[in-house]
Order: structure tokens, then C-alpha cells, then sequence
């Protein structure tokens, strides 16, 4: 989710990995991947869209979110987000996210975002995930400034 210009899509294509969906709101960012994938860009499906609203045509195995999540500010989106994981991902697969943690910044590119810690994750997934593991990091910017993260690894309920 979330996936930009990811390194993680270049480095499952790398891999060998063939069926990667990457799901992002922004086409340029998609056009930017492409060119770095070049030939290996027929492994990722690119799907435009809201992540509040996305649908895949299959249930995925895994759904990684690293700092999309905490831009998501209001409850019912946040609950929406929740409802589409619920829905995308397979009975017994995962979600895998990293957002900011209840110490972490306010703002992120001058937007507000949400703030989580692992119990308030928990909750907002509970419908659909259950925890698995969780644990709280710093990540150094590359101007070497600390944020707090909250990662959290979820198993969709049966």
C-alpha cells in the first residue's frame, strides 16, 4: 500500500517474485517505478487507487503498509482502510505495518497523521487481524532526525 517508488517492489521483482500488486493513489509515481523495473514490470500489477476503496481481484498473501496508514487522520477512514485489508487479504495471510508510533511526529510533509501505538492498532484491525507481534523502533531520516514507529504484524482471522 502505499507504494510509490518503492525499494521493496524492486527488490521482490529482484528476488524472483512475479505477482506483486502495488497499489498507490498516484500515477506518476507509478510511471517513475515502471521505468526503474523496466522489462520486470510485467511481475506488478499497478492499481491507481484510493486505499480507503481498493479491490483486488484475488485476495493477496501479504499486505504491506510502511507509513501510508498514518496519514489516514480520521476514524472512518482509518475504519474503511481496516474494512479493505479485512476484504483483500486471504483467510491466514498477513498484514505487515509500520506507522507512527504515539511518540512519533504530528506532521509528515506538512500533513497531520495519526499516531499509533500497538494496542490502538490492534483495535482499529481487530475486526479482521489478529496481533501476532509488535514492537516500537526508531527510524533515522535521511537528515538523521529519530521518528518513532509503531510495526505491528497481523494474521487475517479465518
Amino acid at each position: 500500500m502505499g507504494a510509490g517508488t518503492s525499494a521493496l517492489v524492486l527488490e521482490l521483482v529482484a528476488h524472483g517474485y512475479l505477482h506483486i500488486e502495488a497499489v498507490d493513489h498516484s500515477q506518476v509515481a507509478f510511471a517513475q517505478l515502471r521505468a526503474l523495473l523496466g522489462d520486470a514490470s510485467d511481475a506488478v500489477r499497478f492499481t491507481c487507487a484510493d486505499l480507503r476503496s481498493v479491490k483486488f481481484q484475488k485476495p493477496v498473501h501479504v499486505w504491506h503498509d510502511r507509513a501510508t496508514f498514518h496519514f489516514l487522520t480520521l476514524p472512518t477512514d482509518q475504519v474503511l482502510y481496516a474494512a479493505r485489508a479485512a476484504a483483500g487479504v486471504a483467510p491466514g495471510g498477513h498484514l505487515v505495518m509500520a506507522t507512527f508510533a504515539k511518540t512519533g511526529p504530528r506532521y509528515c510533509s506538512g500533513l497531520p497523521v495519526a499516531r499509533h501505538s500497538t494496542s490502538s492498532l490492534a483495535s482499529v484491525f481487530a475486526d479482521g487481524f489478529e496481533l501476532i507481534e509488535a514492537f516500537e523502533r526508531q527510524h533515522l531520516t535521511p537528515w538523521n532526525a529519530p521518528q518513532s514507529f509503531t510495526h505491528a504484524l497481523l494474521r487475517r482471522k479465518s
